[in-house]
């Protein structure tokens, strides 16, 4: 079970949250959404938060890019009732762009590395090479990556880095909406790839490894105040919260790399 420590690791940062709306302030709904790959720490951070703070935070989840209806600039597009965005760094900087954030709202949470699976109990291909993880490719069926930021790269770039393209086409899907995991759990798909930490909450699968460090992508994820917030002050008193030091571990529990901990 993840997180006896979590009530250990978030207890300066309450105090921090406290200061930073205010005791006698009363309680409100926070309206939040997050993409995949930091959903897990999310939750697992929201608990603590709600009972520094006072405050219920109104959760929903969705991809950073992409067509589909819970995409988060599709949620913006239809005018949903948004205080924070969590999401992959290069769609929130395009979001910044386009005026649709808070300017200087922007904090940087954590990274995100790559990582494959297969089906629970299948036989695990090494995929600590580079040949490894191009024979991984080969050998498998169907091959499941997602819609966001992770298979972008491996459609765009990776099949390529590998030299393997040609021989991909037919067996090689990008999957809108549903997470990797669940592909490959239900047997859609019998090898797959996204951020670690969008597999490790799947059950049915087992994790095989990162990407081979000479082929890796580490993704961004940062939070922003939507323009036009309801409550913009209580929006970046959570981002600071989740983004303090004593949350890191609560976030390397998720598979990611928390950028607190090197400060």
């Amino acid at each position: 079970m993840r997180p006896h420590h979590l009530k250990h690791s978030a207890l300066a940062a309450l105090t921090t949250v406290a200061l930073a709306i205010g005791g006698a302030a009363p309680a409100a709904d926070l309206h939040v959404v997050s993409s995949g790959g930091f959903a897990q720490a999310y939750k697992d951070l929201s608990g603590p938060y709600e009972r520094s703070s006072g405050d219920k935070l109104v959760s929903a989840w969705g991809p950073s890019m992409g067509a589909t209806r819970n995409a988060i600039p599709a949620r913006l597009d239809r005018g949903e009732p948004i205080d924070v965005v969590i999401m992959v760094g290069d769609a929130l900087d395009q979001l910044m762009a386009e005026g649709r954030l808070e300017p200087g709202s922007k904090v940087v949470l954590a990274n995100s590395p790559i990582a494959c699976a297969v089906r629970q109990g299948a036989a695990r291909p090494d995929i600590g090479s580079v040949d490894g993880l191009r024979q991984a490719f080969l050998k498998a069926q169907r091959v499941a990556y997602s819609d966001s930021a992770s298979g972008e790269y491996i459609k765009r770039q990776l099949l390529d880095k590998l030299g393997i393209r040609q021989q991909m086409e037919g067996k090689a899907a990008q999957i809108p909406a549903t997470p990797v995991g669940e592909i490959i759990a239900h047997g859609e798909a019998d090898f797959g790839c996204q951020q670690r930490s969008e597999l490790k909450p799947v059950a049915g699968i087992d994790i095989v490894g990162l990407l081979p460090p000479e082929v890796q992508l580490r993704t961004q994820f940062s939070g922003a105040v939507v323009r036009g917030a309801s409550q913009p002050e209580r929006a970046r008193a959570l981002l600071r919260f989740l983004a303090a030091p004593d949350n890191a571990a609560a976030i390397e529990a998720t598979g990611l790399e928390p950028v607190a901990a090197a400060h």
